[in-house]
């Protein structure tokens, strides 16, 4: 692999000008400008944009050279040879960087307005090698913003040392935090270089292990854009490969081994914990949608790195994670992969059939080593409860309920009613709550409920008439006679999960289509108008047109 050509000299820094802001791109021209212009923007504090062009193949090193023949601030690095990842162009910027700080930034991200100017004020107020502060998830090409890890950035904090915080492993991001660049190259801290995937869980912690004082502030920082439906996906959305995974789990593997060495068990014992959590949780949500072939490595992928688990890692764990792994560990070949992608959900569901192993709740007869340990003791808000949900839609559209019992937990807490909530996706604006009282099934191991579903109020609330279907979540709250209130989402269930054409006073024609999630969740996706049923019929006579030529 080739060096990276030397930039030009860096510019004369002044008091106020002390940030280096390191741009890397690889054939993304029609994003990185964006990128840079919100660098650029972040006024005074910044003495550079360096911008490292990864040896793209389209026009990106066209528009940085362009840009910079605008811009005096901004530098370019054109690399000779791709390296294949993201750490060997940041460990570039970071070499060629003149500023006493550095921050990072991905071509296809932007900095929100103030961004560095918060970070600098709250590093110069505490004089800290390392400032952090909120990055958010912004779902394009909607406005729906998720925060990042939120809970360490609900206000403004000294960390001091950071060994005594292992929430902070949680935080994987590299490019939410401002860093003091003598500190990083002083302790040797840069990224993996090549084709290394997951790279920022190494570099965040060797950051980390080097137990710096850190100091968190609530504002925003870093806006992080998810583009699902891009041709090309980020590292974090492509995950159909298996060998998506199996970087996943040397980066991780490699984060605990920097902890245990630098002496820090708390963190390492942190990082398995949260490696449970988050990890392992998301990639079994989607475990159902892979192939034979792809859930037999994975299996054994997981199975192999779970066996040097303590149990006291295990124990850690929330109680659907620990499940997770416990049936892993049980057995050799993928079992109840339905099941499993339904626990891992958010919030969690544990569907029936329901076995003991004496007194102990077990995941099955067959698994009665994978003990569900904890269950008995959860507060019942906890309970992973499967609440079946079929939608019939019709003339009158309708919500069948199915709350199932667990363990003897749900009779004990006494279910009652049950208020389901539709929020729309884009932006979690509510739609109509629908309550129903639930009644004891013959069964005994189940409540009903039936409620009507007011379609037309989700147009008039979501703007649905554009001519795209507009997706709404649905969740519930079952309330118990002894106070409790269950918050569960709703598992997709029966027949009507399909498109339907309804007739509909206010708008002349409804089309609503439930649907499964990923997860498994209930769903929907509701537009308006003879228009809209038009563009869909017109789309899907091309598809067919295509498929015949």
């Amino acid at each position: 692999m080739n060096e990276a050509p030397e930039p030009r000299p860096g510019p004369a820094l002044t008091p106020s000008a002390q940030v280096s802001i390191v741009v890397i791109a690889y054939n993304d021209a029609t994003l990185v400008g964006e990128a840079v212009r919100s660098a650029l923007a972040q006024g005074d504090a910044i003495a550079e944009v360096i911008a490292v062009d990864d040896a793209s193949t389209d026009r990106t090193g066209q528009v940085l050279d362009g840009l910079a023949r605008e811009h005096p601030r901004l530098r370019v690095i054109h690399r000779e040879d791709n390296s294949g990842g993201c750490g060997t162009p940041r460990n570039d910027g970071l070499r060629a960087a003149a500023g006493r700080f550095v921050m990072f930034l991905d071509s296809d991200d932007v900095l929100p307005e103030g961004a560095v100017d918060a970070l600098l004020a709250a590093a110069l107020r505490h004089d800290t090698p390392v400032t952090a502060g909120l990055c958010v998830r912004r779902e394009l090409p909607g406005p729906r913003e998720v925060p990042w890890q939120p809970d360490l950035y609900r206000a403004p904090a000294l960390l001091d040392p950071v060994t005594a915080h292992p929430e902070l492993v949680g935080d994987t991001l590299c490019v939410n935090k401002l860093y003091d660049r003598a500190f990083l190259l002083d302790h040797g801290i840069l990224f993996p270089d090549g084709r290394f995937t997951y790279e920022d869980f190494v570099f965040t912690s060797r950051v980390l292990a080097a137990a710096p004082r850190l100091a968190v502030v609530p504002d925003e920082v870093y806006v992080w854009h998810v583009r699902r439906s891009a041709k090309k996906q980020s590292i974090s959305l492509d995950r159909k490969d298996v060998a998506n995974w199996e970087a996943r789990i040397e980066a991780h593997r490699t984060s605990v081994r920097i902890f245990a060495d630098a002496g820090h068990k708390g963190l390492a014992h942190a990082a398995r914990t949260k490696f449970l959590d988050h990890d392992l949780r998301m990639y079994v949500r989607e475990l159902h949608t892979r192939s034979a072939d792809y859930r037999q490595e994975w299996w054994r992928l997981t199975r192999a790195y779970l066996t040097g688990f303590e149990e006291s890692e295990l124990l850690a764990a929330t109680a659907p994670a620990r499940w997770l792994a416990r049936v892993l560990l049980a057995s050799g070949t993928p079992v109840d992969s339905d099941r499993l992608t339904q626990l891992a959900a958010r919030p969690g569901r544990l569907l029936p059939p329901y076995a003991r192993d004496g007194e102990r709740p077990v995941w099955s007869s067959a698994l009665s080593e994978a003990e569900l340990d904890g269950l008995d003791a959860l507060p019942t808000d906890r309970l992973p409860v499967t609440v079946d949900a079929e939608p019939v839609l019709g003339s009158r559209s309708l919500l069948r309920l199915r709350v199932h019992e667990l363990y003897g937990r749900v009779a004990a807490a006494g279910p009652v009613g049950i208020d389901v909530e539709l929020r729309r996706r884009a932006d979690g604006r509510r739609g109509p709550v629908h309550t129903a009282a639930l009644t004891p099934d013959p069964s005994g191991d189940a409540w009903t409920a039936e409620t009507a579903l007011d379609l037309g109020s989700l147009i008039t609330r979501g703007g649905s008439g554009s001519g795209t279907p507009v997706p709404w979540d649905l969740a519930a709250q079952v309330r118990c006679a002894d106070g409790s209130v269950l918050h569960v989402a709703l598992r997709a269930t029966g027949p009507g999960l399909r498109r339907h054409a309804l007739p509909s006073a206010r708008h002349g024609l409804l089309l609503a289509q439930p649907y499964a999630t990923t997860g498994g969740a209930l769903a929907l996706r509701m537009a308006s108008g003879m228009r809209t049923a038009w563009q869909i019929a017109a789309r899907k006579l091309r598809r067919g047109g295509g498929r015949a030529r």
